[in-house]
């Protein structure tokens, strides 16, 4: 690691540092969430904790909606006490809120501890960030967050990947992992980490708090601007299910044996690293492809799109993304997620970047700071619709259990109900002997019968709809061509 004292590529030591810990940062909360939704969905006799998916809409809706309020104070708190000391106490949060979700087992304690995890992300979102800009200058900006989106997505991809082998030998596994993670983080910030320089904050806490909620009000009194905030809503919706709703929907639906046997057919060893004992591969394996893509594209998809306005970039992005998620829940042949999530991506890269962007260009010249403070409003906002849809939603419409209990009441047979002693495996496997079915003979009957698939409607028209409202928006009251 750089001393502070020292550059690389034009860049002081404490930039690379704040880079490496948000590398470790997203390594640990990605490795985690990627495999949520499965962990509290999943079958108590697989280690999982049995919750229904309107629970885990409830419960990752909610809180990670929460997180995404959180940086609108937590950034005046660290400019109040000092970078340091805040992102020291962000890491201790951390660390110990990933050991605390290891160990909870009842929905209201998975709740709190998430709950708990989400303030310390909360404190550090806002301060690494900072951090970047205030160790940059103006020439070395774009180039300096280029990397520092680049770490991000680095950190996205490695972090399930070791979660995911993690996890086939223990669900607690995963989430030591990402405290250990977070450790690393303490002895970085303690080591190599010098506070920027700053403007002391002299004035009272509770009046910076105040000014910023007053600062958020007056940026809300702007009608265009709320208008596309709400807009944007959409396509955080429709972006979030990536993590809420499709690993569910490959573990229960997707067919993914032919992917191992074709990869170990030529490639044993890569085969054994992505699969699983059954000769299958996880669906977190398949589902971080997108931050593969991601890494490996961004810049060519950024330098492609640099010479266009950024509506027109967002609106083909949303386009795309909404054509890519449609593709998702069409088919169970495994090999088609690939190419729907590759499609998914590109326009989650030609769009998410240049969102920010577009806010500051329908600011006045004067309040720019003022309304870039609502770019994370959005995101809490999708992420809470998002809990909805893979909730309630998704359990009518694609819920593999209960699709199954519809088939068993019809059929009147005599099966107890999924519970604290009567496990989902339990009744999923009693359902195939009563109905003298195997276990893909009958997940392809519930997928042919009750079509599970459908939900692609739901998903894809957000995304459209998202799609149309922007076009209207940008043409009609913006009034630009």
């Amino acid at each position: 690691m750089l001393s502070n004292n020292k550059k690389l590529f034009g860049f002081p030591g404490t930039f690379w540092t704040a880079n490496v810990m948000e590398l470790f940062e997203r390594w640990a909360w990605y490795g985690m969430f990627i495999i949520l939704a499965l962990y509290v969905t999943g079958s108590t006799d697989d280690g999982g904790l049995g919750f229904t998916q309107s629970q885990k809409g409830l419960l990752m809706g909610t809180v990670v909606g929460i997180l995404y309020v959180l940086p609108t104070i937590t950034g005046a708190i660290a400019d109040k006490f000092g970078y340091k000391r805040i992102l020291i106490l962000s890491y201790l949060i951390l660390g110990s809120g990933y050991l605390l979700m290891s160990y909870m087992t009842t929905y209201t304690s998975m709740f709190l501890a998430f709950l708990y995890l989400a303030v310390g992300a909360g404190l550090f979102k806002p301060v690494i960030s900072a951090t970047i800009a205030k160790t940059t200058t103006d020439k070395t900006a774009s180039i300096g967050f280029g990397i520092f989106y680049m770490i991000v997505n680095i950190g996205a991809f490695v972090g399930p990947v070791v979660a995911s082998k993690l996890r086939e030998l223990d669900w607690k596994y995963a989430f030591w992992m990402s405290a250990a993670a977070i450790l690393v983080n303490i002895l970085l910030v303690l080591i190599f980490y010098k506070e920027p320089e700053r403007d002391k904050v002299k004035e009272p806490l509770s009046k910076t708090i105040k000014d910023i909620f007053t600062n958020l009000g007056e940026a809300l009194t702007d009608f265009k601007l709320v208008v596309f905030l709400l807009i944007i809503v959409g396509f955080w919706t429709m972006y979030n299910q990536l993590f809420f709703t499709l690993p569910v929907f490959i573990e229960q639906w997707v067919n993914t044996s032919g992917i191992y046997t074709w990869v170990s057919g030529f490639w044993p060893w890569m085969a054994d690293f992505i699969g699983t004992d059954h000769g299958t591969v996880n669906p977190e394996m398949i589902v971080n492809v997108d931050a593969l893509y991601i890494v490996f594209f961004q810049v060519l998809v950024s330098s492609l799109i640099m010479k266009y306005k950024p509506v027109n970039t967002i609106i083909a992005g949303f386009f795309i993304s909404s054509i890519g998620i449609a593709l998702w829940f069409v088919t169970q042949n495994g090999f088609y997620l690939f190419l729907s999530i590759l499609i998914f991506a590109t326009g989650e890269m030609a769009s998410s970047p240049r969102i920010l962007e577009y806010i500051g260009k329908i600011a006045p010249k004067d309040k720019v700071a003022m309304y870039m403070g609502t770019y994370y409003l959005p995101l809490a906002g999708g992420n809470f619709l998002a809990g909805i849809l893979s909730g309630d939603v998704y359990t009518k419409m694609s819920d593999k259990y209960h699709l199954l209990s519809l088939e068993v009441q019809k059929r009147g047979l005599d099966i107890p109900e999924i519970s604290e002693t009567f496990s989902k495996n339990e009744y999923f496997n009693t359902a195939c002997e009563q109905m003298n079915l195997s276990s893909v003979e009958l997940t392809n009957f519930l997928w042919i019968n009750y079509q599970p698939s459908d939900i692609w409607m739901l998903f894809s028209a957000i995304g459209m709809s998202t799609v149309i409202l922007l076009f209207i928006y940008d043409r009609l009251l913006l009034k630009t061509k």
